[in-house]
């Protein structure tokens, strides 16, 4: 295992204690993952304390030995397709079962789902339970790490270690380059969000596709055609089904909303209620999250350290899968181990 700075990752002063020494198991991951489908789409059904729910997961068994399991939530305007060629990069270690959230992916919402951090962290602790398989490394990107955070913080039996990328941890800059599309600002203007609103809908899946990606992305060359054309063929999917554009709305605001609550009630305090060893993964060119958070985030964990990524953007699982696949293994390493 590799312990010598990596040329993709940069220092950050730890505060005092060894905040970045992130051990990378670069021989257990493949060179190359070409090609890979997502793996099939399957519906597991849930009681859970929002009700009644059918969760789409994509379940990627692991090699012959591989001991560990991995679930893997995805942030806003995305699925568990964005999890692909991390979770093939995983499979010498570890089952990996990555999560459409309730109302994104193909994973229909409940009556009455409110979409707030804590109601989704309800449904991710069912499926936990339901797994049957004792605590998993759970892994979290956007707003799927703010869930993770719930979680990881409310169930420390069910995570055996938290991994963070980008999590959607409170940053409420007022920058217009934080949206795929800037026409979405005025969408609320009287007489002008009409026009802008039927603008928006008459874009293509593609035109769609690519605001996103140049969005969430630093280098666009880096993401393979077949996880470029995830994105498309889902936005194209997602346009029929009644509940996607209300989803992803409700669980935008949300969000937002629970970034202004009393400083006992943030995510903040809840970081540091997490037990589980953490690895904090960000880009430096993230431009929905700010990496000035990342330090910070890091440090509230009690068991955490941080992993800065140059020329990365807000989705590091899909950037560099093989750097973070590294990563992520060898923190499974330390914490068995006993070292993290």
């Amino acid at each position: 295992m590799s312990t010598r700075p990596h040329p993709d990752v940069l220092p950050v002063n730890g505060g005092g204690r060894n905040l970045t020494r992130v051990p990378l198991r670069w021989e257990d991951v493949p060179s190359a993952v070409e090609a890979v489908a997502p793996a099939p789409l399957r519906t597991v059904e849930l009681d859970t304390t929002v009700g009644p729910v059918h969760l789409g997961i994509r379940d990627t068994a692991g090699d012959s030995g591989a001991d560990a399991v991995a679930v893997h939530l995805h942030g806003l305007a995305a699925s568990s397709t964005h999890w692909t060629d991390l979770t093939r990069m995983l499979t010498s270690r570890t089952r990996s079962i990555a999560v459409d959230l309730p109302g994104f992916g193909w994973s229909e919402p409940p009556n009455g789902f409110d979409y707030r951090r804590r109601s989704h962290a309800d449904v991710v602790i069912a499926l936990l339970e339901s797994l049957g398989v004792g605590a998993v490394h759970l892994f979290g990107n956007s707003f799927g790490g703010a869930v993770a955070i719930e979680v990881a913080a409310r169930r420390p039996d069910l995570v055996r270690s938290l991994t963070l990328v980008s999590p959607a941890v409170p940053d409420l800059r007022p920058d217009p380059r934080r949206v795929s599309d800037r026409r979405m600002l005025f969408t609320s203007v009287p007489v002008l969000g009409r026009r802008m609103r039927r603008q928006l809908a008459a874009a293509s899946a593609r035109e769609r596709a690519d605001k996103l990606i140049r969005l969430c992305v630093s280098d666009s060359s880096l993401l393979s055609p077949d996880r470029v054309g995830d994105v498309v063929r889902e936005l194209e999917d997602r346009a029929a089904l009644p509940w996607a554009a209300t989803a992803l709305a409700t669980t935008t605001r949300e969000l937002v909303r629970s970034w202004m609550v009393r400083p006992s009630e943030s995510l903040w305090s809840l970081l540091h209620q997490v037990q589980a060893p953490a690895l904090v993964v960000w880009g430096t060119d993230d431009r929905l999250v700010s990496v000035r958070k990342a330090p910070r985030t890091a440090r509230q964990l009690r068991r955490g350290r941080l992993l800065v990524l140059p020329r990365t953007g807000h989705v590091a699982q899909m950037e560099r899968p093989r750097l973070l696949a590294a990563a992520a293994l060898g923190m499974v390493d330390e914490v068995a181990a006993g070292r993290w």
